[in-house]
Parts: C-alpha cells; structure tokens; sequence
C-alpha cells in the first residue's frame, strides 16, 4: 500500500523532506503551501526585471551533505564532473542552471565610515574609532577574561562574556536591539549560542592572519566558523532560482505541491496525527488530507491553534506567548551610490564589493542593505545600475509596519540620504516586500519552548522542522539538516527525535 507524507510549507525544509523521501522512499509527499510562491523566505522576487533576495542566503554548510546536495540539483559554474553533467553544460537549456562562487565582503557602517564584519583590531579601526576609544574597549576585554561573568543569563551577558561591555556597547547592542526591538538583557542567551557559536575576537584575529598567509581558496571551509567565511556559493538567479528546481524536480518524481492553500485543523488519535484540513485562500473550500507522516513547518503558534481543544491549557498558553520578528525589504534602482570603492579593484559605477553592510549609525531604523550587484550580476536587469535591499525589522502592527507603502519606499530614501549612501536624485525605481514571521524570537515564552517540543514529540508520525517550524533561528542548511534527518529517522525507525532538535545546537552539527 502507497503511504504518504503531508508536508506543510515549501520553503527550504519542506521542499527538502519532499526530495529526500522521493529519492530514499516510496513515500509520496504532499506538499501544502500558503502562498503561491516557492521557498519560503528563500523565494526570489523580481521586479521590473530585478531579483530580490530576502534577507540574503549565503549558500554555504559545515555540512558535506549539504554542500553536495546543493550542486546535484545547480552545478557549479565550469565545473564538471561527469559526462552527464558535461552534456548539461553544452545543452543551451540548462546554461543558466548553475551556482556562482561568490567572495564573501560584509561591513558595518558606522560614523559614516566602514568597519570590518566581525569587526577586528587593525589600523583601519584604530584610525576610525579614536585610541581612547580603543584602548577602552582592549581594558573591558581583558576585565572580561580575568573577571568572568559566572552565569551567562542573556544576550546581553553572552556578548559581554565574548567581547567585552566596550565593545559590546560600541558594535552589537544598538544593532541587535534593532533587529529584536526589546533590550539585549530580555533575549535568551541560546540566540547567541546559535547564530555566533565559536566567534571570539582571538579567533577573528586568528583567521586574518591564516588569510593572509593563504594562498589557495576553496569553497569548501568547513572548520572556518560561518561569520568569517571567505567564499560562498550562489544560485546565478537568486535563491528562489535553487528551490524552484527542487520544486520542479518534486513534481517530475511524482510529488504534489498545492498552493495558496492554509491549513486550519489538524486532526490526531493515540499519539498519531490523522489527517489535516486546508482551505483553499481562493474558493474557501474546505478539504480534508489524509497521511501516514506529517511535517511541519509552519509557525509554531499556527501549529498549536490548529490542532485544536485537546492541546492541554499550558501548551496553548506557551504557545500564545511565542513572538516573532517580522521583516520589510524595500527595493531601489539607482543611478549610483554616494558611498564609493575604497580598494584598487576597478568595478562598474566605482561600486563598493560588499554583499551587505550593517547600518549602525544612530538616528536611524535601517538594519541592513543588500546590494544585489555583488551576490550576483544577473540580479540586475542593466549592470550599469545599482540595486539595492534596504531592510527593516518591525513587528506586525506597529509604527513602521503601518506605514503606508509610498511612505515607507520614502522614509527609506530619506534615511539613505541622511547617512550619506545615496543621492536622492539617483532613485529610478523601487518597489517594497514585507515578510510576516520571518524571525522567531528568543523571549517571551521562549524558556518554556522545551514543553512544546517535548508535547509534539509524542506524536510519533509527526515532524517539526525548518525555522518557524522549530521556532529556531535556522539558517537554510540547518533548516535542510532537520529535514534530512527527519526522512533517516522514518527510515531507520528511529523514534526519538532529539538528534533533529540537536541540530544547530551542537559545535559541529550532523558532522563526524
């Protein structure tokens, strides 16, 4: 008899399980997707012939797995290694199918001047902070290292423990309370375990001097840690481009993928999830699905919501309690930048080379802006031009997110004119994205997630996975591992579900 996985989202570790089970199983996966997009959070989306990628995809793992799983399904550019992928590359459909290899370059923007990201103690820095700004920010780092804070409690704690208050104060409490909207000393320290692991500053210095002691780069830096990578790999058309193939791939081998569809009921029996009920956002009609597996990525809250009265109280309350970070992306074509290429590297419009800057500077909300160039040259209609992410954290309902949306493209233009990035004379186009959900947050209930997880680990057919699923700040490739471990457990028979919660958690997730 045929059994069935009922997959809910199709964004990387939805699309993921559903490949995983169609090259490992027999299982048929159904995939469910709210939207009428592919991918998530990781979709492309183009505008007047520009690609925007949200929130920027690095495509770089620790993960072996992962690194080759990426280039079965988008090659790398001139590479080939087999006859079926030479024959690919001589065949004019599947030219634009490939990966990029792009150099790494994100800065802060501070004071109206470039800092190095991480930052690093150089001459640059010294010249641009000031020495008495410096030689605080070395005492506070070495009062850190013989007094020690005993407990680390937040994030606040976290960062001092690593960095020292100086520098702390300097380059990371402004900017993330920026991101969060609530003080650094409210978040879990887990946010900091996750996103920043291993990165100190005798590791950063470590790393500059290996830098400049290396002489042949690979794209395979696995005992780098993730903030100081060098090289990363890109789909030629933005993220979306690499899981509209997977979607594409799913389809071919048989699986189903319905879209602009929301789930509202989630039905379950002795510890085993039954069946689950979508609408279809178009017609309202209601349709029940029946499966032998379930995976879940949407947002937890949603999940606990549709699986309706037998919830015990304190489970829903938790759940009620989660908290989310949404996101606004605006989108703007110009003439040029203001701010100009400081290296000898000749490029097109004297464009700096950075993927990303970091925007610290104070009186204003902008957290960070893309510069679409330089992930990869075929986001950009005309290579003469200069498009532009200019990203925003908000939350649903607040000043920013009301902001009407000619407003808001404005208020971004004014801020980058404020700081000097652009010339408002320079905007030719614009558009603006705005993404519910796209960051679960380390505070309200979140010490008391462990119940939850704990509550849907009991259903045994039943699969949390990928960012919102696990209300976990997973990166794609982590968001991929749980899917893939997912589908090993099924197979195996594996009934705990630890070592998919695990990942990302540990030093060097899935790798031995």
């Amino acid at each position: 008899m045929i059994k069935t996985a009922v997959i809910i989202g199709a964004g990387p570790a939805g699309l993921t399980a559903a490949y995983e089970l169609l090259s490992k199983t027999d299982i048929i996966p159904i995939i469910i997707e709210r939207s009428n997009d592919i991918g998530g959070i990781s979709k492309t989306v183009v505008h007047n012939g520009n690609r925007i990628d949200i929130g920027g995809h690095r495509f770089f793992s620790k993960s072996t797995k992962v690194m080759k799983w990426w280039q079965e399904i988008l090659p790398l550019q001139g590479v080939k290694t087999d006859e079926e992928q030479i024959n690919k590359a001589l065949d004019p459909e599947y030219t634009d199918k490939i990966m990029l290899i792009r150099n790494r370059k994100s800065r802060i923007y501070f004071l109206k001047s470039f800092f190095d990201y991480p930052i690093s103690i150089n001459r640059n820095t010294i010249s641009k902070l000031g020495v008495i700004r410096i030689l605080k920010i070395i005492r506070a780092y070495l009062w850190i290292k013989v007094f020690p804070i005993k407990k680390i409690n937040s994030l606040e704690d976290f960062f001092i423990s690593r960095f020292g208050s100086e520098l702390y104060e300097t380059f990371f409490k402004e900017y993330t309370e920026k991101v969060w909207g609530v003080p650094c000393s409210d978040i879990n320290a887990e946010w900091g375990s996750q996103r920043i692991k291993k990165l100190s500053i005798s590791r950063a210095l470590i790393h500059a001097l290996k830098s400049i002691l290396k002489k042949d780069k690979t794209i395979e830096q696995k005992k780098i840690e993730t903030s100081l990578i060098d090289q990363f790999l890109y789909p030629k058309f933005g993220p979306g481009q690499m899981w509209e193939t997977v979607a594409q791939l799913i389809e071919e081998k048989g699986g189903i993928i319905i879209k602009n569809c929301c789930v509202s009921e989630i039905k379950s029996n002795d510890n085993q999830i039954k069946e689950i009920v979508y609408i279809d956002q178009s017609t309202q009609k209601k349709t029940e699905l029946k499966g032998d597996y379930f995976f879940s990525t949407m947002p937890v809250k949603e999940l606990i919501k549709a699986m309706g009265k037998n919830v015990p109280e304190n489970i829903k309350v938790i759940s009620d309690g989660l908290q989310y970070r949404d996101f606004i992306t605006v989108g703007l074509l110009l003439n040029k930048l203001k701010i100009t290429n400081e290296t000898a590297i000749k490029t097109i419009n004297d464009l700096i080379t950075d993927n990303w800057l970091y925007i610290q500077e104070n009186g204003v909300k902008i957290g960070r802006i893309q510069i679409f160039n330089n992930w990869s040259p075929y986001m950009v209609a005309d290579k003469n031009k200069v498009w532009i992410g200019v990203e925003y954290f908000c939350n649903e309902g607040d000043e920013l997110w009301d902001k009407k949306d000619v407003e808001f493209i404005n208020f971004a233009i004014n801020e980058l004119s404020l700081i000097d990035i652009i010339d408002k004379n320079d905007v030719i186009d614009s558009t603006i994205i705005r993404m519910l959900k796209a960051y679960p947050a380390y505070f309200g209930t979140y010490s008391q997630f462990n119940l939850i997880s704990n509550y849907t680990d009991n259903f045994h057919n039943l699969f949390l996975i990928g960012r919102n699923g696990m209300h976990k700040y997973n990166n794609q490739d982590h968001s991929m591992l749980t899917a893939m471990t997912s589908v090993e457990n099924i197979i195996s028979g594996k009934q705990s579900k630890t070592n998919i919660w695990e990942i990302n958690t540990e030093e060097e997730y899935n790798e031995k």
